[in-house]
Parts: C-alpha cells; sequence; structure tokens
C-alpha cells in the first residue's frame, strides 16, 4: 500500500489555495477595481517564472472519514520570480481572506518573504493590501494552554525587515487599502509606489479615528495618494496597477541584486558626445527668472533614461535614477520653480535619502547645484529646516560612493555642502556664482541705509547689484582651480560620460555594507 492518498490531499490542498477567498470573495475584489494578489503577480513577473512558497499552507477541516471539508489558505503568497530576468522575491497579502489581515499561516509567509530574499541576495517586492492583526479570534479553545507573545530567546520580528533594507532592494506598492503592520511594511522599502483611488495608508483606519479621536473621514481623506505623495510616506503614484507595475519594474533595472553586485551596465546607443544646443541658453541671464531643471537633466542623461522620485515631496529639490552612457548613477538636483531651490526640511529629508540609497547600494551620484540655502522664515523654522538639513550637509560629507557636481546657476550658505561629498568631480557653467548670501536680496539687505538714502533707491540697488555680480564669475574659480574645469554647458555630457568611465573600476571596492555614524 502506497501514499496515493496523502498524496492527493497534497495536491488537493495546492488547488484549494488557488481559490484563495472563494469566487464570491474574489468578485467582490474585482468589483472594486483591484486585482487579486494572484493576479497582480502575473501581472507584474515574466511569464510562468512564478516558483511558489507554501503552496499548500492554510487550516483544513475534515470530516469523520478524514477528507478535506473546508480549507482557509494562508492570506500571503509569497516565492520566486523573475523580473527584468533576474530572480525575485515576490509576495502580498491576499485581501480576499480576512480582508488581508492575516491568519496564522499567513502572518508567518510574510515574515518569511523578507528572510527569503535576504538568504538568497535577491530584490523583494511586495504588493500590500491588508490591515494589521484582528482582535477577533484572540482567544484559546479551552481546551489546551495558550502561548502569549515570542519566547524570550526569539529575535525581534522586526529585525529582518531593517537587515532587508541594508542588504537587497526593497521595493513595496501600495494596492488598496493598507493599514497597521503593512503600512509600516510599505514605508520601509527603498521604493514604493501607490494606486490613485484605489490604495490608502493608514496607521488606523476612519472607524478607529473616529472612535479614539472623534474625527470623521474616509479612506481617502485620511491616507490617500494626495495626502501620502506629499508627505514622503510613499515615493510615487500610478494611474492603475499595471502602470504601478512598470514603475517596480523600472526601479528595479536601476538596482543591483544586493550590496556585494554593483548595478548592471546597458549598451547604450546614445552618443556620449553628444552635445545638447538648448544648454548653452537654458539658464537665463537674470537670475530672477526661473528655468527647468527637469529639462537640464533630461538633456544630458541617456534619452528616456531618467526615473524620478517623490516629486510631489520637497518641491524644492529632484531625485530619481538615469543612465550615463548605459552605467546607472543617481541624480539630486534642486528645483528654482520652488522656493528657487532652498532647501526645505522635506527637501533635505528627500536628498538625503537619495544619498544612502546610493551609498547602500554603489550607484554613483551626479548632483545639479543651484543652492540659494536654507529655507527661511517662520514656517522654516517650526519645520526644525536647519536640524534635517545639517543631517543631508553630514550623509553628503560621508558618501562613500563618486559624485560629480555641476555647479549650474548658484550656491549659496551652508547648504552649498550638501552637494559636495569627498573627491567630487567639479564642473562649473558660466551661469555659476557662489557666495554667503545672493546678490538679489542680500544687497537690499547689506546696504538699506545707502539704498534707502538714495535719490532713486531702485536704481541705487541694481547698481550694486552689478557691482558684486562682477566678482561672482566663475573664471576665477578655474583660474585657482577651486573647480575642475568651467565647462561650455553643451559639454556636460561628454563630460560625465568620461567621468562615468573612470569611477566605474572604483566601484568594486565598494561591494558589500556601508555603515553610518550618528548624524543631526
Amino acid at each position: 500500500m502506497g501514499w496515493q492518498k496523502e498524496a492527493h490531499e497534497i495536491e488537493l490542498r495546492r488547488e484549494l489555495s488557488k481559490q484563495q477567498g472563494g469566487s464570491e470573495s474574489v468578485a467582490m475584489q474585482h468589483a472594486k477595481g483591484r486585482l487579486t494578489i494572484r493576479e497582480r503577480i502575473d501581472s507584474l513577473v515574466e511569464e510562468n517564472s512564478f516558483a511558489e512558497h507554501g503552496e499548500g499552507a492554510g487550516f483544513a477541516e475534515k470530516g469523520a472519514d478524514g477528507s478535506i471539508e473546508e480549507f482557509t489558505p494562508a492570506n500571503y503568497v509569497v516565492g520566486f520570480a523573475s523580473i527584468n530576468g533576474r530572480r525575485t522575491v515576490v509576495g502580498g497579502e491576499d485581501f480576499t481572506l480576512k480582508g488581508g489581515s492575516p491568519n496564522g499561516a499567513g502572518l508567518r509567509k510574510s515574515i518569511y518573504a523578507e528572510a527569503l530574499a535576504v538568504q538568497f541576495k535577491v530584490p523583494l517586492v511586495r504588493m500590500l493590501e491588508g490591515g494589521g492583526g484582528s482582535v477577533a479570534g484572540s482567544g484559546g479553545s479551552g481546551q489546551r494552554p495558550v502561548t502569549v507573545g515570542s519566547p524570550v530567546y526569539a529575535e525581534p520580528r522586526f529585525k529582518i525587515i531593517a537587515q532587508a533594507m541594508n542588504e537587497v532592494p526593497v521595493v513595496s506598492g501600495a494596492m488598496g487599502p493598507v493599514a497597521g503592520f503593512p503600512a509600516g511594511r510599505l514605508v520601509a522599502s527603498h521604493f514604493s509606489v501607490m494606486v490613485k483611488e484605489i490604495s490608502q495608508v493608514l496607521v488606523a483606519g476612519p472607524a478607529l479615528v473616529e472612535r479614539a479621536l472623534g474625527v470623521s473621514m474616509t479612506k481617502e481623506e485620511l491616507g490617500g495618494w494626495k495626502i501620502h505623495t506629499r508627505s514622503g510616506i510613499v515615493d510615487n503614484v500610478a494611474d492603475s496597477e499595471e502602470l504601478a507595475f512598470e514603475q517596480i519594474r523600472q526601479f528595479l533595472s536601476y538596482m543591483p541584486q544586493n550590496i556585494w553586485q554593483i548595478p548592471e551596465r546597458l549598451h547604450c546607443t546614445d552618443d556620449p558626445d553628444r552635445a545638447d544646443e538648448a544648454l548653452v541658453s537654458i539658464v537665463p541671464r537674470d537670475g530672477r527668472i526661473p528655468f527647468e531643471m527637469r529639462e537640464v537633466i533630461i538633456r544630458i542623461m541617456d534619452q528616456e533614461s531618467f526615473f524620478e522620485i517623490a516629486p510631489h515631496f520637497g518641491h524644492g529639490q529632484i531625485i530619481g535614477l538615469a543612465r550615463l552612457n548605459g552605467a546607472v548613477v543617481g541624480i539630486i538636483a534642486n528645483d528654482c520653480t520652488h522656493f528657487a531651490g532652498a532647501m526645505t526640511a522635506d527637501g533635505s529629508q528627500k536628498a538625503k535619502r537619495m544619498m544612502e540609497l546610493c551609498d547602500t547600494f554603489h550607484i554613483p551620484i551626479v548632483n545639479f547645484l543651484d543652492e540659494p540655502g536654507f529655507m527661511i522664515g517662520p514656517d522654516a523654522e517650526k519645520a526644525a529646516t536647519i536640524r534635517y538639513g545639517m543631517s543631508a550637509v553630514a550623509a553628503a560629507v560621508q558618501s562613500t560612493v563618486p559624485w560629480a557636481t555641476i555647479a549650474v546657476h548658484k550656491s549659496f550658505g551652508v547648504a552649498s555642502a550638501a552637494h559636495f561629498a569627498p573627491n567630487t568631480y567639479k564642473l562649473a557653467w558660466p551661469s555659476y556664482e557662489m557666495g554667503a548670501l545672493p546678490v538679489e536680496g542680500g544687497v537690499a539687505v547689506a546696504f538699506h541705509r545707502e539704498i534707502a538714502a538714495a535719490d532713486d533707491p531702485d536704481a541705487k540697488r541694481k547698481e550694486l547689484e552689478q557691482k558684486l555680480m562682477q566678482n561672482r564669475s566663475p573664471f576665477p574659480m578655474m583660474e585657482s582651480f577651486a573647480v575642475h574645469e568651467l565647462i561650455d554647458p553643451r559639454r556636460t555630457r561628454s563630460k560625465l560620460c568620461q567621468w562615468v568611465e573612470w569611477v566605474q573600476p572604483l566601484l568594486e571596492d565598494l561591494k558589500g555594507p556601508v555603515t553610518w555614524g550618528m548624524r543631526p
């Protein structure tokens, strides 16, 4: 007599787990405009590449004859899959079962996701939709003692989440309502994206908020995309789940598999010596007129390679990933259309996070400098701007990867120190000026008595500004070797493509973990 009966039960459990919460629950999920977790995995990964772990995990109720009468699958699905031709761990909650609130086996599988990625040193993608624990069912059956809490010798549950972020790329998507523990997982990522209208991120849902605080709000009002793309909780937003999957794939295409590798370099058909004529006139001579820094970035990087991160948070700063002659680089830049590009508290955190991402995964940084200084005023003081700003400065000066800084327009005050790392390759455009304070505005403060006493105060102010501007030419910096080169803006791409060739061998020596000391 063989094991046919048991083999049949194993196969039956696998089949039943694929039914998730049942046809009615799946239909309800679709009615809300959302995919199921298994449909999400199929849409994200390469066809037939998903190898599930724990297919039969779940709980069976059996009849008197030992046959399965009811089966409740683990409501977290996880396994290996191929994304961009590379092995990746993919997982997420099954919202058709208990609204994604973890059952026993589902919780274990969710924790296993990080452990699997760390063990095999591959990226982790979480597609999150669900809440934290439930108060229901927390008691025992009364038939036997129930253990409470984790044993004293167990490692903290969240240690593996922190470890994963320090060793492999971690990406999370908010694909529906995400609250409690899953919301904590969402922010413990190198890149996160949510879907307009159908996803919300919450510490606690509206019912609990109303009961605890007396505030009545919808999920969207409390934690929708308009809230959290501006709060910095999530990086990007997509119009649909499919477009969110595309952003996940795109972000991972810039990442190495782990910290012991460097990002893959692609074949590039864009001429490294391409000179874009528009760059020579993109910065206006009148420093009061703003220009589009994103256009500068796009015209210099490999065509269609710039992937912006967190565009709705910390508006004075621009961050993202791009390629130079096929090699991956991180981008940090000032956006002078917002607060003249000033470093706000949010912008400082945004720039610092990009520095840390690049240091963690050994990605060189290209910095486009147009810095008027730290943001000033009562709101800036309330936001603790100088603390977050100095933290960004500390991250820059402690950075381990090669930097190239292109001084595009201005550099004033202490905040300018956040744009230079050790051994930075410094290039400057003829539009560059630097000093303790901007001429515009600074003259009005420093010479206010002389201006006020003049017959024509406005003419006097302009006269003083012109005199000071003559002393801020970048040519003396070139003569003094305070920059590596003063360049025609049209030559920026060729210079950076040359630089990226120089630094590629250096990246090999950076493989492995990075460490930082305490920062402000």
